[in-house]
């Protein structure tokens, strides 16, 4: 397993504290409580009985609000670790949004309505919230780790696709600024999920090491090249050949390539796929400042069948967009089973918000916001770092499991017993009085002011004209 050696440990936890530069000793024990408490955290102040946390409730709301993380060198800790790879040595990102819920902080600025799925089919909501886009390392094979890298909030005026692209770019460049991508090595493969526009961000990362595969709605239509003109034809000749519904399989092509694996999940997976599929753009949305000629981005059509899924009687095919042209039948099937390990973004979520408790504290500020994530995901970058290290101590009613393959929650209960073993550089708390606080008897004279949930500015004229170089 990558990144489970005592050494990884112990180097990461000096540049952890080392990404601290004011409040460096309350923030870094707060990681501690966090990876050491009983039990799931319900909420900041649950932390401050901890032993690990040594100071006071008071000190772990101010280093919340006033401390300082240097995310910047944080980010390049990060990269810097340890990552794991497919079985060709490639690197395979994950990129998802997650929001943090905040329908009833009506002062809290920056909130937009975040898409969260209700019980039942069909009870879909948009509550107010702060979104966040995650990227991270996935790993193969079935698995619920993956190593996070980055995490960017997005703004009301902020573009998801812009915002995206800048992001992967950035994480790109600092993996090959460690060693982690060189001259010659397999290019990257970045997934993504329905909700993205992947073949725009195609267009925008042109230049980088990086092939894209991306869920597209099963509506869409796309086009084929250009069929040879006939003899002595008039006119201007088209830019785009026939269509391909998505929505009517009968009317598709013939496929270029067609692949069939047995797996143990999901049974016979077919994969038919069709050469150098666009979609026909137009003047609007991202593409309405864009100078010159609409440009044509081709890639591979994926249709993946599959016999059988969990819950579902008949599956749905998948409808994937593979940014690598002229694809070869290795390129198809390294394609959707990238797109399948992209789900174990979803135990990260599942594992940051329910045990970790990132989006349970109360948080007012966007940037105490953000400077809580980045403590949630170092505490999780440490349990991935030493999940081999633990000891198992699982319950009466679990099932025994190998060094090797504990969960992140299982990692979690043992991490008290490791932590002795790693560098603690917080040092002892100083003896100190609270302040006086409000007098009593007065109000408070200065109120905070209701904030606007959602887009605040028109998102096409802030985005302006994009090109390849984003």
């Amino acid at each position: 397993m990558p990144g489970t050696s005592p050494s990884a440990v112990q180097q990461f936890t000096p540049q952890f504290y080392g990404c601290l530069t004011r409040r460096a000793d309350a923030l870094f024990e707060l990681t501690d409580a966090v990876l050491c408490a009983d039990g799931p955290v319900r909420d900041l102040v649950g932390l401050s009985p901890a032993a690990e946390h040594r100071r006071g409730h008071g000190a772990l709301y101010g280093a919340i609000n006033h401390g300082r993380v240097e995310i910047s060198r944080l980010r390049r800790a990060l990269a810097g670790l340890p990552l794991p790879r497919a079985a060709d040595g490639r690197i395979v990102l994950g990129v998802d949004v997650s929001p943090w819920l905040r329908p009833d902080a009506a002062t809290s600025p920056g909130r937009l309505f975040c898409h969260t799925y209700g019980r039942g089919k069909g009870n879909a909501q948009m509550i107010p919230g702060w979104p966040y886009s995650f990227v991270a390392a996935l790993e193969p094979g079935r698995t619920s780790w993956t190593a996070p890298l980055d995490a960017v909030r997005l703004g009301p005026d902020d573009d998801l696709t812009t915002v995206t692209a800048a992001q992967v770019r950035d994480v790109v460049g600092r993996l090959a600024a460690v060693g982690h991508h060189t001259a010659g090595d397999p290019n990257i493969l970045v997934v993504f999920d329905a909700g993205y526009d992947v073949t725009r961000l195609a267009f925008l990362l042109a230049g980088l090491p990086v092939d894209l595969v991306g869920r597209l709605r099963s509506d869409r239509v796309f086009r084929l090249p250009v069929l040879p003109r006939p003899p002595k034809a008039s006119g201007r000749p088209p830019r785009h050949g026939p269509e391909l519904p998505l929505a009517d399989p009968a009317s598709l092509p013939t496929p270029t390539v067609t692949t069939t694996t047995e797996t143990r999940r999901y049974g016979t997976a077919v994969a038919t796929c069709w050469d150098r599929a666009h979609p026909r753009l137009t003047r609007r949305g991202g593409w309405e400042h864009h100078t010159g000629q609409l440009p044509i981005i081709e890639g591979t059509l994926i249709r993946l069948v599959v016999d059988r899924l969990p819950g579902e009687r008949r599956p749905k095919p998948v409808w994937l967009w593979h940014s690598t042209a002229d694809a070869g039948s290795a390129d198809v099937d390294r394609a959707w089973q990238a797109f399948l390990r992209r789900f174990d973004l979803e135990h990260t979520f599942r594992m940051v918000k329910q045990t970790l408790g990132w989006t349970a504290p109360k948080i007012r500020d966007p940037a105490a916001a953000d400077r809580w994530t980045w403590l949630v995901l170092t505490a999780y970058t440490q349990l991935r770092l030493a999940r081999a290290l633990t000891t198992d101590l699982r319950r009466p009613w679990e099932r025994p499991a190998e060094p090797t393959r504990l969960t992140p929650a299982r990692a979690r209960r043992g991490f008290r017993n490791l932590r002795p073993k790693t560098p603690l550089p917080a040092r002892a708390p100083k003896p100190a009085r609270p302040g006086p606080g409000r007098p009593p008897g007065r109000t408070n004279r200065r109120p905070a002011i209701i904030q606007p949930v959602g887009k605040t500015t028109d998102r096409s004229t802030a985005a302006g004209s994009e090109g390849p170089t984003g």
